[in-house]
């Protein structure tokens, strides 16, 4: 196991947390689900989080995107530092700032697709500007959700789902875009259709995104692999084939 990576410059950052634990329970009973982390998402790249069961990988997650909070240690988003905000704060930082694409889609069930496309902007009080709209045009079209508009989620397929998870998550161009085993529920062929919309959201938008994934296969289509083993990032890794990450996981799992 190698040393933990140094954290890459701020300004080159879209997140990062410093030395942050996030702890759970008290005395005997106390859990480290982060014990001292250092770690940033680079801007522009697709970079995977990875690790076994209970390393904290989607701690991480969760406490740079302002849904959980750190014990101790600092947060940031770009250059705004979140450690301390509070739950009215993080949520209007989370609405104009974070994308998220989830396993589950979460989609609003009552809402047809473009209004579930529309709905962060809703939900923040406001309408989309021109150029604003003719960017969700865009993305209608090129993730070919065109003709499925009027549809709510209930008639469409899995991966048709994800799609307009995707292009809710792309439409306010957030900051960073945080996909949670995103291809858990869809079976192989529609899982590789879907990450390749998140690399190429990357490589031709330069979206910055952040994937947590227990998958080598996913986490083969990322810029960027990062390794977490009992709350610490233990190592990272360039762009890897499937069949070297699942060695590297395996190494990670004999060796726990």
């Amino acid at each position: 196991m190698t040393a933990e990576p140094t954290v890459p410059p701020a300004g080159t950052l879209v997140a990062r947390v410093v030395d942050a634990t996030k702890s759970y329970g008290t005395g005997a009973g106390r859990v480290n689900a982060l014990d001292g982390a250092s770690q940033g998402i680079r801007a522009g790249q697709f970079t995977a989080i990875m690790g076994p069961s209970g390393s904290g990988k989607s701690t991480l997650m969760h406490v740079m995107a302002g849904l959980d909070t750190v014990t101790t240690g600092q947060v940031w988003l770009g250059d705004t530092e979140i450690t301390h905000l509070g739950d009215a704060e993080l949520t209007v930082l989370r609405r104009r700032r974070v994308g998220f694409v989830f396993q589950s889609f979460n989609l609003v069930p009552t809402l047809d697709v473009a209004a579930n496309i529309r709905l962060p902007f809703e939900l923040d009080g406001r309408r989309p500007t021109r150029t604003q709209g003719e960017w969700i045009d865009h993305l209608v079209d090129s993730l070919g959700l065109g003709d499925r508009l009027t549809h709510r989620p209930h008639e469409l397929s899995g991966g048709q789902q994800q799609r307009v998870a995707i292009a809710r998550a792309l439409a306010t161009r957030p900051d960073l875009i945080f996909a949670d085993e995103p291809t858990g529920n869809l079976d192989s062929r529609t899982g590789r259709e879907v990450l390749t919309l998140l690399a190429d959201a990357s490589r031709t938008y330069g979206q910055s995104i952040a994937m947590v994934t227990h998958d080598p296969i996913a986490a083969s289509y990322a810029d960027r692999i990062v390794f977490l083993a009992d709350g610490v990032v233990v190592d990272e890794h360039e762009r890897s084939t499937a069949e070297a990450i699942s060695g590297y996981m395996l190494g990670m799992e004999e060796s726990a």
